[in-house]
């Protein structure tokens, strides 16, 4: 029996790599398979997808950067027709509002046009959508606020404003802020009774303020009578400052773009001159809102 078993041992010494190495091949298939090599040879699939038409806006040049966020054109220029209507166009094709509208541009409006062609040309190779205010605000004026269900619908969203605008919240300390709120918002108050004929009553304690229907009612006949642009411009001004009593007098020439930025800011300069600016907020904050107005103030430029 020791001589058969010695006999059979370098048979069975041999069996055992052989087994391993049948089991090792499925693997190193699969292995090469996910490399795409098998045999030496290169191998690729594709897989078959299908293109899905949905719903959606028109596909349109704003849209397209705003997908790929790429420099798509390599000219901007500005045209203006026979009836004196400017419009922008990128490697001479018409710029487009989200909505698919043609960016057009009124004749009495050549600074607008001039200042959304600065924009698109001043693209980098990565776009960057914070950089096109005025584009922006001029395609929310085409869109939808010139007449219409939309136009509405802003005008009643505007009018809540009144009840938590920054300027009827006033405190009595700190003494920073005291001064701030004197030296910003009481001219406004006295702006509105003395244009609009409208006295706007302040919070008290932990109540909200009360506006008269009288107040109301002539302060919405302002808003309705505004045009398409006019609207666009008070609707962002008043999102951005949060008073509809800032936006109103910024829209109305009273206040420029950063005086209405000092005064949608009056707690926050309060808080800086007391305890100091938080950078990366403070800052970039400052930064924003002037930006914001600043488009509010170039749309509205008649020249």
């Amino acid at each position: 029996m020791a001589l058969l078993a010695r006999s059979l041992r370098p048979m069975l010494c041999q069996q055992t790599p052989l087994r391993l190495q049948a089991t090792q091949i499925p693997r190193l298939a699969i292995a090469a398979r996910y490399r795409g090599e098998i045999g030496g040879r290169s191998y690729s699939s594709t897989r078959v997808v299908k293109a899905v038409v949905q719903d959606g806006p028109a596909l349109t040049q704003t849209n397209r950067a705003e997908v790929t966020l790429r420099r798509f054109w390599k000219t901007v220029h500005i045209k203006q027709d026979d009836s004196g209507t400017f419009q922008v166009t990128l490697d001479h094709r018409a710029l487009k509002t989200p909505g698919g509208a043609k960016l057009l541009i009124p004749s009495e409006r050549r600074v607008l046009a001039l200042l959304i062609a600065n924009e698109w040309e001043n693209q980098d190779e990565v776009l960057k959508q914070h950089t096109l205010p005025v584009t922006s605000l001029a395609s929310r004026a085409i869109d939808g606020l010139g007449e219409g269900v939309i136009r509405a619908g802003v005008i009643d969203q505007m009018m809540k404003y009144l009840d938590t605008d920054t300027i009827l919240f006033t405190n009595d300390t700190p003494t920073s802020l005291v001064r701030m709120q004197k030296e910003h918002w009481e001219p406004l108050y006295s702006w509105l009774k003395e244009t609009y004929g409208v006295k706007l009553y302040p919070a008290e304690g932990f109540s909200p303020p009360q506006q008269s229907e009288d107040a109301r009612n002539k302060l919405r006949s302002v808003l309705e009578e505004m045009d398409g642009w006019e609207l666009a411009a008070f609707e962002r001004a008043a999102y951005a400052s949060k008073s509809f009593v800032i936006a109103l007098a910024l829209c109305k020439g009273r206040l420029t773009a950063n005086q209405a930025a000092e005064a949608s800011h009056v707690e926050v300069r309060s808080q800086i001159e007391q305890w100091g600016e938080v950078e990366d907020t403070h800052d970039v904050d400052y930064q924003d809102i002037r930006r914001a107005l600043g488009s509010v103030a170039c749309l509205l430029v008649k020249a």
